[in-house]
């Protein structure tokens, strides 16, 4: 009986100390295995994208709901917008060996890409006062160019072949809109910062064309909405609730009914 209960008691013992071992040997959220059928959604991109003074929960969060509610999948969303953030900053994150850019991309079925407007920072006063005409942002311009180009082909590159659905924004402008902005610009400076709006967005849109992402039109429902105002938060210059709304519906109505199967399996 004496040996018996010595044996039951070192069996117990055992179990406790293997148990014990593998609770404190823990699984990082980055490694961690998702659930049949989960979405993976990687939101990349500026403050438009990371929810700057808008008090909610932003446009990726809301896509990631809206893409639930219509799939049932369990979708995961990574928002990982900058405020601040131009093409050039973007471009370094995706290249910096496991960055938390570099490594949601990596397992993301879905890009959501918003960059570009940071790209004239140092000109906005020149531009919004009607003093600037296209050449003297033509040097970002073309840096932009290149870099949307860059910043598609390592989005490919991390995700190694598998399909993804990348869908790429354009602005409803790349400065203040709305009220603020006529307060605060002329109408030459308004009309310039239109026209920089517009030509941004064709670049995007053929950036997307040429990689086989696709182009969300933001400019036109921003524009045709009965005032813009309604859409933007106080400063002029980022979404409100609203246009964040507005932008995570124009998202999923462009996404394929089956998450991360596009005609681009990579280079």
């Amino acid at each position: 009986m004496i040996p018996t209960l010595r044996r039951l008691t070192v069996g117990l013992l055992l179990i406790v100390l293997v148990a014990a071992f593998h609770d404190g040997d823990t699984i990082s959220e980055v490694d961690r295995p998702q659930p049949p059928g989960a979405i993976d959604v990687v939101a990349l991109g500026d403050s438009v994208t990371s929810g700057s003074n808008c008090n909610c929960a932003g446009f990726p969060q809301m896509y990631g709901d809206l893409l639930h509610a219509r799939t049932g999948a369990t979708v995961h969303v990574d928002n990982l917008g900058v405020g601040g953030l131009d093409s050039d900053g973007l471009l370094q994150n995706l290249n910096q060996t496991n960055s938390p850019a570099q490594v949601a991309t990596a397992r993301a079925a879905v890009v959501l890409l918003t960059i570009g407007a940071n790209d004239y920072g140092d000109h906005q006063k020149d531009v919004t006062s009607g003093q600037c005409d296209a050449d003297c942002v033509g040097d970002d311009f073309e840096q932009l160019t290149v870099n949307l180009d860059r910043i598609l082909n390592r989005i490919h590159s991390l995700r190694d072949g598998l399909p993804t659905t990348i869908l790429v924004t354009g602005y409803w402008n790349v400065f203040q809109d709305g009220d603020v902005a006529q307060q605060q610009y002329p109408a030459s400076g308004r009309v310039a910062s239109d026209q920089l709006t517009l030509r941004t967005n064709a670049a995007v849109a053929a950036a997307a064309a040429a990689d086989d992402a696709t182009y969300v039109d933001i400019y036109t429902p921003f524009k045709h909405s009965a005032n813009i105002t309604s859409l933007l938060a106080a400063d002029g210059d980022h979404p409100n609730a609203a246009g964040h709304a507005l932008i995570a519906r124009l998202l999923l109505a462009t996404t394929p009914n089956g998450p991360g199967i596009t005609s681009r399996q990579g280079r």
